[in-house]
């Protein structure tokens, strides 16, 4: 059977990550980039110096700044963009001849502000019934780029399709499990930016593991309510696109969204923050979609809440600390 082609789309660290370990094994792939001249840098220069810097991009690769070459005659096409820039992107592909046939994967882990939809279901809003799913996990990108050992979940209705996809990525150094739940590896994956930004701001406040640990845990228990409320299994959140992604993003040096809340931790504003930062911490829009969601399904999130009103309505991290800390009594 002949290799599928393959776009991706977002010239980001994880896309262009994922971009690299699909030559390696063999596929065509094509990078499409939002901006047509830092696409003819990455081209000409061939190392992605604003999220991937120092691992050279194999000639084999290419890179375009136009969205129909990208995704013209591709079996499979990986969206990568921010999640808040989505629905734009898929607008664009919606308005040429794109391929209807072709799989659409969403790798980014994010809520959209005004709708409060998932990745997959922006894409079904835009292209209609194409063949959707979601790969998530702990995976910090320049990690997976020098290819240490690496998990992840792809999540669709059908098993066939999952199967397909698990094929396609899985490798020695990038282990690929399957799952119907698509709404609870989505949620597992983008919430759990938020809670990052917790553990950043208790890092940056000083505090010590004791701090993180419980945020961690009652973090958990805050997607996990949510989850099962909105459709999801319970089990989701104890695997590897629950639990084993928030902890990689909660105690890595890596993770962006840590960084951001330890910065306000040290007290340095969200403004601040936004003119020095290349790269997006989805954890920042994610806060306020996941706190309107809590409302939508009156789902108890103290901690996202805290976040919400530590990042958009000025409140003081320690102030917010002593609310988490002396709010009533109850059992666990």
């Amino acid at each position: 059977m002949e290799k599928p082609k393959i776009a991706v789309i977002g010239d980001g660290g994880w896309g262009t990550t994922l971009s690299l370990l699909l030559n390696k094994k063999g596929f065509k792939v094509t990078i499409w980039c939002a901006f047509s001249e830092y696409a003819a840098y990455l081209d000409k220069k061939r190392i992605n110096t604003k999220f991937l810097p120092k691992i050279r991009i194999p000639r084999e690769i290419t890179i375009t700044s136009d969205i129909e070459t990208a995704v013209a005659r591709k079996d499979l096409i990986i969206l990568a963009a921010p999640s808040q820039y989505m629905r734009q992107v898929l607008k664009r592909i919606k308005k040429i001849d794109f391929p209807k046939k072709a799989i659409y994967l969403s790798v980014t882990k994010g809520i959209e502000i005004n709708t409060l939809e998932r990745m997959t279901s922006v894409i079904r809003d835009e292209l209609g019934n194409v063949a959707g799913a979601v790969l998530s996990g702990p995976t910090i990108a320049h990690e997976v780029a020098y290819g240490v050992p690496t998990t992840v979940v792809v999540a669709a209705s059908n098993s066939k399709l999952c199967k397909y996809l698990q094929d396609i990525f899985m490798c020695e150094s990038f282990r690929v499990y399957t799952s119907s739940d698509i709404i609870g590896v989505e949620l597992g994956g983008s919430i759990k930016n938020v809670i990052a930004i917790a553990c950043g701001i208790s890092d940056g406040l000083g505090f010590g593991t004791n701090t993180k640990a419980a945020l961690l845990s009652r973090g958990l228990a805050e997607i996990s309510r949510l989850g099962v409320a909105m459709g999801a299994k319970l089990k989701t959140f104890s695997g590897i696109s629950g639990l084993g992604d928030l902890v990689t993003t909660c105690i890595s040096p890596y993770s962006r969204n840590r960084y951001v809340g330890e910065q306000i931790g040290k007290g340095i504003s969200l403004e601040q923050l936004n003119k020095t930062m290349q790269m997006v911490a989805e954890g920042v829009p994610t806060a306020k979609s996941t706190y309107a969601l809590s409302k939508k399904y009156k789902v108890a999130m103290p901690i996202i809440r805290e976040v919400y009103l530590v990042l958009y309505k000025n409140k003081s991290p320690k102030d917010a600390v002593r609310y988490l800390m002396t709010r009533q009594k109850k059992a666990e």
